[in-house]
């Protein structure tokens, strides 16, 4: 058989539910931090290549001007455009400074780089112009700037500067595919929790239910019903380990309160019957022992047979009634033992005696134990010892068929004598009672119902044992385990 789960207490469960909010409060934090830096981290990064596709532009508009300058230097022969043209020049290489700064990686350098090159060629260009700008007329002047500076020279600059854009560009892409699956993966990471908590909220709303407001309704309805009398009603042991400890306990206290509410019961009976008994054995004895009287004097020889029939029935009755008195009488008289040394094979022999009239007329085989190798001494009280196995033996007789055999068995230990009574009878109807508030059922005719009852207060009294079992093969079993030593109080 498999052992119940041991519920979990009160305590664990909130702890458990204490601890899975606070994960959970963890969890969106750290999703809402993982969120926000890599959303930092990308804005950051967006802002970068902004600043870097904003400084190659700017880059390219200071060469426009430095380019125009030098186009007015030697064409307008403006004096102020050789200072002009310096000026963008360290314009210019403040923003190629800024350009290395702001580059993330190798390829971002190495393009920034290659600008700076081609950039620096076309200012190498336009010095050669510069130291040459006497040899040159106006027309091979404006061939030399057109064509060699301009569509070669600043034309491989631009190409190189459009390749610049177009990889801070390609990469400005990923950084925005970037943030969108970070968009979606924050989403999903606060979602999660979100979740969960939603989870939990149900399932603690179902366990509370289950675990904590059904079985303290079920506790409820229990000491209702406890209250209003119904001892038998139990309380089931269900939900956290208090309230299942909660309803063991009150299952024990109706259990309790039922047997000391038969206990009481059983007394009151007791105290009525030994109230009203020994007044009802008294008026009803005398009139039977007259009734007995004139019955026996009436019988005669020269009556006919069937009214010495009828004077034998009425002796025979009013000696069972009598036997009724006595024996509830006895049933409800304290009684106190007097021990003495004896053996059980006497016992027996005094308890049989009133029976050889019913064996012989039954043809019952009585097998006794072997009496000569057992050590069947005794110290407790003859009388009682041999009333309680009177009534024993007096069942095994009217139960037991015509020419069927009565075991009666004997094992001897130390500190006690176990002896068992078998007969070949019909078995037991029922299960004797040893705290009947009441005498129990009986199968006789005429049966008081009182031997088995008085056996057992025999045996408590001897500080002995009694027990009834139906045999396989047919016919009761009776045991009895008796202590040697009985020590009277």
């Amino acid at each position: 058989m498999s052992k119940a789960p041991q519920a979990k207490s009160l305590k664990d469960v909130l702890l458990i539910h204490e601890l899975t909010f606070f994960l959970l409060v963890i969890l969106a934090g750290t999703a809402g931090v993982i969120g926000m830096r890599i959303w930092d981290q990308s804005s950051q990064e967006s802002q970068r290549i902004h600043l870097m596709v904003q400084e190659i532009q700017q880059t390219r508009g200071d060469l426009y001007r430095q380019m125009k300058e030098l186009f007015d230097l030697h064409f307008l022969k403006d004096p102020q455009a050789q200072e002009e043209y310096n000026v963008y020049t360290l314009s210019i290489d403040a923003h190629f400074r800024k350009l290395l700064e702001l580059t993330a990686d190798n390829e971002e350098k190495t393009a920034i780089m290659e600008l700076n090159a081609s950039y620096q060629e076309l200012i190498q260009e336009t010095q050669n112009i510069f130291a040459l700008v006497e040899d040159y007329n106006n027309a091979e002047l404006e061939k030399a700037l057109n064509t060699h500076l301009e569509s070669s020279i600043f034309h491989h600059y631009e190409i190189i500067s459009a390749r610049a854009e177009r990889l801070l560009l390609l990469k400005h892409r990923e950084l925005s595919s970037r943030l969108e699956d970070v968009k979606h993966t924050a989403f999903t990471l606060l979602i999660i929790p979100i979740g969960l908590a939603l989870l939990l909220l149900v399932f603690s709303h179902i366990f509370l239910k289950r675990a904590i407001v059904r079985p303290i309704r079920n506790v409820l309805h229990a000491t209702s019903e406890i209250s209003a009398g119904n001892l038998d009603h139990k309380a089931p042991e269900e939900g956290v380990a208090e309230l299942t400890a909660l309803s063991s306990a009150i299952n024990t206290m109706a259990q309790e309160l039922s047997r000391s509410q038969e206990a009481l019961v059983r007394s009151e009976k007791q105290a009525a019957l030994g109230l009203l008994v020994p007044m009802l054995a008294h008026n009803i004895r005398n009139p039977l022992a007259s009734i007995r009287a004139t019955a026996q004097v009436a019988d005669s020889q020269h009556l006919d047979q069937e009214t010495r029939d009828s004077l034998i029935a009425i002796i025979s009755t009013v000696d069972r009634l009598d036997r009724w008195t006595r024996g509830l009488l006895a049933y409800l008289h304290p009684l106190k033992p007097h021990p003495s040394p004896t053996t059980l094979r006497l016992v027996l022999q005094g308890a049989m005696a009133p029976l050889q009239q019913k064996i012989q007329e039954k043809k019952i085989s009585i097998q006794l134990p072997d009496w000569q190798d057992l050590n069947d001494r005794m110290f407790t009280d003859e009388n009682l010892l041999e009333q309680a196995l009177y009534n024993l033996l007096l069942n095994a007789v009217e139960a037991s068929p015509q020419g069927s055999e009565i075991t009666i068995q004997c094992n001897a230990f130390d500190e006690s004598l176990h002896i068992t009574i078998n007969d070949q009878g019909p078995g037991m109807p029922f299960t004797p009672d040893p705290h009947a508030a009441s005498p129990g059922p009986t199968t006789k005719r005429f049966g008081t119902g009182l031997g088995i009852p008085f056996a057992f207060k025999v045996m408590e009294t001897l500080s002995g044992h009694i027990h009834f079992n139906n045999r396989v093969k047919g016919g009761t079993s009776t045991e009895l385990t008796l202590p040697r030593d009985h020590q009277a109080e």
